[in-house]
Order: structure tokens, then sequence, then C-alpha cells
């Protein structure tokens, strides 16, 4: 497979060979969905919490008679039937939402990703990606020459302090550590920017 390799003006100057497991295999749309599906659903802290009939503040004295005022009979206003009662189910912290995804699903899950971004070609490649100062406007300034105008996912062998300060301020853009890419942010941006060595990383890690 060979992968678009840009210049600084954001035209092709040659091709990267790349690994066909990696970056052309058969979109697979249900193992993608069940990959991102499970990295959302490990990504939840579970940390809501709701009241039983035991929990909530009330009185334990019956909120009228028995019989004789047509309404159906109530033992506490703490029952799940009347507002501001308990749950009958209710949410808990200890709530586990975890979805269990075997390692080789999950490598070809982002494969197949990888794989489909390359064929739609928004998947570029550039030799390094890298500034001198920590400002937003030599990434903004550097991301306009590639013509890049869009919201973009820049993936790189090593995040330097200068890259992450200067970058954190632009509000479409990304930019992660080969071992920190997830198949959520490579499926939310329309274009992903990847380092020639973190191509080979990447092939490492997941080849």
């Amino acid at each position: 497979m060979e992968l678009k390799l840009i210049n600084d003006q954001g035209q092709q100057a040659a091709t990267v060979s790349a690994s066909d497991a990696l970056f052309s295999r058969d979109y697979n749309e249900a193992l993608v969905h069940q990959v991102v599906v499970a990295y959302q659903a490990n990504a939840r802290s579970g940390n809501r919490a709701q009241l039983t009939r035991a929990e909530v503040r009330h009185s334990t004295k019956k909120p009228f008679r028995q019989k004789g005022t047509g309404n159906a009979r109530a033992g506490m206003t703490a029952s799940p039937l009347w507002r501001g009662g308990g749950r009958i189910f209710p949410n808990k912290p200890d709530e586990n939402f975890s979805h269990k995804v075997n390692r080789k699903m999950y490598r070809a899950g982002v494969a197949a990703i990888l794989s489909q971004l390359a064929r739609e070609d928004r998947l570029a490649v550039v030799e390094n990606f890298s500034v001198t100062a920590p400002k937003t406007k030599l990434v903004a300034q550097k991301l306009k020459g590639l013509g890049i105008a869009d919201s973009v996912l820049i993936i790189t062998d090593s995040l330097d302090d200068n890259l992450m300060l200067a970058s954190r301020n632009l509000p479409n853009i990304l930019v992660l550590e080969v071992q920190q890419a997830d198949p959520v942010s490579l499926v939310r941006f329309p274009k992903v920017l990847m380092t020639k060595a973190a191509v080979a990383k990447m092939e490492e890690m997941l080849g």
C-alpha cells in the first residue's frame, strides 16, 4: 500500500510504503461500530446515583386515611408512584458500563478505519510536524500551508511541549501520539495527518 506523502505546501512529494494489513483492509462496518461503542462505553465513569424509596427524605406518616377519599390507598410519600418518591431501579455508582473487546478485534477495527481513511483520501502523511515555539499562530500557519482548513487529527510519533501547548487552543485540531490514537478520534475528524515515523510505529503496534 502506498500512502501520499505531502510537502509543506500540501502537494504530493512522494509516496510511503505501508502495510497492506493496516491500510488496505476491507471495511467492516459492524466491527467498527462495535469497537467505537465499546471504547465510548469503557470511558464512562459511572458516577450517577439515584435514591431508592428507603433513601429519599420522607415522612412515614400515612398521607390520608385508607378509605372514603376516592384515592388509591397509600402508605407513605416515598412510594415510586409519587412525585418526589424513590426510584424502583435506581442508577448506582457501582454500575458497570464496560464492554469487552478482544485485542484482535480492536486491532482489526482500527485497521479497518485507517484503510477506509486511505481509500477516501482523508489520510495524508508528512515527513514531520513540529513548531519552534509554543505559539498557536505557528500551528495555524503550518496547517494553512498544508492546505488544511477543516478539522484535523494529527498523529505524531512523539509529542513535545511546544506542539502540545501551541495546538490546544485550536478547537478543531487534536494532536495525539501514536499510543493515544483511538477509534473514536479516527472516525470523528474528516482529515487525519500522520508523520512518517508515526506510520511506522502504528504498523509496529497493530501490524
